[in-house]
């Protein structure tokens, strides 16, 4: 099954916070830059896009947070007065500028090494993944044939072999299903039926994975059997250890494990 290219890169930003409370990142520090440029809170909020009264609810925040003024409002100037920052105003700025230059040479540095990342990221998340379903699948949807209420997702799985599933349409457009589109299927150990690879029967379940058994474990009164499958996965029956007796199968017995597209529940990564 053909993967489509990941690429990761890594970004991030700083903000200062006061006891919990967030005393400025980089917008309210552009907009103290702004201030100490201008010498204006009016042209400081027009060039950040912001209302004058936005603006100076942020620097009232700031100066609050910061126990001491880091901008002042000069009387006399246009617009009632002009405003300018106050030494500690000028530190902050400066030292936030130092940070955020340190800061972007860190996150370079940590971007350098992010090749190759970008799978095991997402393979981590997929891992992570609970479900009691105890066949979980990653594939690549392979083509949709959409109906009035259902459609039929043909799901391209590992080994060669396809998962068909049968979804209402909504479902189909609620997670965004579409050819290309990655995706896994869900199917529960119940769900599968075991069949003799020499039985000689035709169903008419369409899915129909074959392989060989791997592990058999008998319980009280079920039987779980392991079904190794081409490419490197398994699926997982569970049948009564009354079939399992008739169907008198051992380990490297080579078998179809077969189950309804109905049975199937398909998902994607979030």
């Amino acid at each position: 099954m053909d993967q489509k290219e990941q690429t990761i890169s890594l970004h991030g930003s700083v903000w200062m916070t006061v006891n919990g409370e967030n005393l400025g990142g980089k917008g309210r520090m552009a907009l103290l830059a702004y201030i100490a440029e201008c010498g204006s809170i009016t042209q400081a909020a027009k060039m950040m896009k912001m209302s004058y009264k936005a603006a100076w609810d942020a620097i009232d925040t700031m100066n609050n947070l910061a126990g001491e003024p880091l901008v002042e409002r000069l009387t006399g100037g246009k617009g009632g007065g002009g405003t300018h920052l106050t030494q500690r105003g000028r530190q902050l700025l400066e030292n936030f500028r130092v940070i955020e230059t340190e800061h972007r040479q860190f996150i370079r540095h940590l971007d350098q090494q992010a090749t190759g990342m970008a799978d095991d990221f997402l393979l981590m998340k997929k891992i992570g993944m609970r479900t009691s379903a105890r066949n979980q699948y990653l594939g690549t949807v392979a083509q949709i044939k959409q109906g009035a209420v259902n459609d039929e997702i043909v799901l391209d799985i590992m080994g060669g072999q396809q998962i068909i599933a049968i979804i209402t349409h909504d479902s189909t457009e609620e997670l965004g299903l579409a050819p290309g589109v990655e995706a896994f299927a869900l199917i529960k150990a119940s769900s599968v039926i075991v069949m003799a690879n020499d039985a000689g029967i035709r169903l008419s379940a369409r899915n129909q994975l074959q392989g060989e058994i791997a592990r058999i474990q008998a319980g009280a009164v079920n039987t779980e059997m392991t079904i190794a499958l081409p490419g490197g996965g398994v699926l997982a029956a569970m049948i009564t250890n009354e079939s399992a007796q008739a169907l008198a199968l051992d380990t490297g017995s080579r078998v179809t494990g077969v189950f309804k597209a109905s049975s199937v529940i398909l998902g994607v990564p979030v």
